[in-house]
């Protein structure tokens, strides 16, 4: 793990919906989770998990009025961020807490100057002079490894490759100096050489600067690469949460034990691979005991009408599965197991 000086970002009981024409959405289910200073926390789980609208609501992105936060709170340097007005939360908005969003081209303004783009925030935040902006932005491409940055400067989104676009938007997002980046699928888009290109970047500008990131993502190789701590979503809810280590060695829950089986390795044969059978529950309608149960091989009767207990597997690794309680064995007993 990178260096730490204390919580950054603390999350506690974080309730997200959102209203549609069908009813209400209960996207994100009490998610809990902290980050230091300098640390990288992996957020991963099948797509509609929660893990966007979860750092949508970090970054006070909620739309409204349809989405809302219902519950929780969510304390980014000791400051209640949930509560701050709109003007004073776009203060921190690339100043202190930053995203890379998933495609690098809808995150670029195509009629701009790469430099126009990139010099805008800084001279918003920071109030500098368009001279030392536009000396910073080229700091800033020379950090992420583009070359002949003066001459990029003048050069429109279109004009770049994929990988490269990547690299402006990475720029823009560290320009202010961030404490927090929020990286959300940031190389789905990306050919495997890029992606691993852009990984390194990601090490590269924390060794350099102790800038803390929350990686969302679905893909399992990324967290391998990036990240110290690793919380595991599905339907709304954080169902483990562990280091690196943890969630690949000693994974628990049986969600984050399907999720590795179905990872494509090629020191195994392709018929070890195992799909996750079914489908993740109806967030209209969340189920009263384990989001899980309908797919999990291992179900008892109290899964599917009591929420699991989360469970400490140990001082860094908790996991909310009712097989992990001291009371399972009574209730194995019990309980016709599916």
């Amino acid at each position: 793990m990178k260096k730490s000086s204390g919580k950054l970002l603390e999350v506690k009981n974080l309730h997200v919906s959102f209203q549609t024409h069908g009813g209400e959405v209960h996207a994100v289910r009490g998610v809990d989770f902290d980050i230091e200073q300098g640390e990288t926390l992996a957020i991963v789980g099948e797509s509609g998990c929660g893990k966007s609208v979860t750092s949508l609501a970090v970054m006070g992105l909620i739309p409204k009025p349809h989405g809302k936060i219902v519950a929780g709170s969510i304390q980014f340097k000791g400051t209640e961020i949930t509560a701050l007005s709109a003007k004073r939360m776009r203060r921190i908005q690339g100043s202190d807490l930053s995203m890379i969003f998933q495609d690098p081209m809808t995150a670029l303004n195509p009629t701009l100057t790469i430099g126009s783009q990139l010099t805008e925030g800084i001279i918003y935040q920071k109030k500098l002079s368009r001279q030392a902006a536009h000396q910073k932005a080229i700091e800033m491409l020379q950090l992420v490894g583009l070359s002949n940055a003066e001459q990029r400067m003048k050069q429109y989104p279109h004009q770049f490759s994929g990988g490269m676009r990547q690299r402006i938007v990475i720029a823009m997002a560290l320009i202010c100096k961030p404490s927090l980046i929020i990286a959300d699928e940031p190389t789905t888009a990306l050919d495997v050489t890029i992606q691993a290109q852009i990984l390194e970047l990601f090490d590269q500008i924390q060794e350099e600067t102790n800038v803390s990131m929350i990686m969302i993502t679905h893909d399992l190789g990324v967290v391998a690469k990036t990240a110290d701590r690793v919380a595991v979503m599905y339907a709304g809810k954080i169902v483990e949460m562990g280091n690196k280590r943890d969630i690949f060695y000693h994974a628990k829950h049986p969600y984050t034990q399907a999720l590795l089986n179905a990872i494509v390795r090629l020191d195994l044969p392709s018929d070890t691979l195992k799909p996750i059978e079914g489908a993740p529950p109806d967030l209209f309608a969340p189920p009263q005991g384990c989001s899980f149960c309908d797919r999990c091989p291992f179900a008892m009767e109290v899964c599917r009408h009591v929420q699991p207990p989360t469970t400490a597997v140990d001082d860094h690794h908790t996991a909310d599965c009712w097989l992990l309680d001291k009371r399972a064995d009574a209730i194995r007993q019990k309980v016709e197991i599916y």
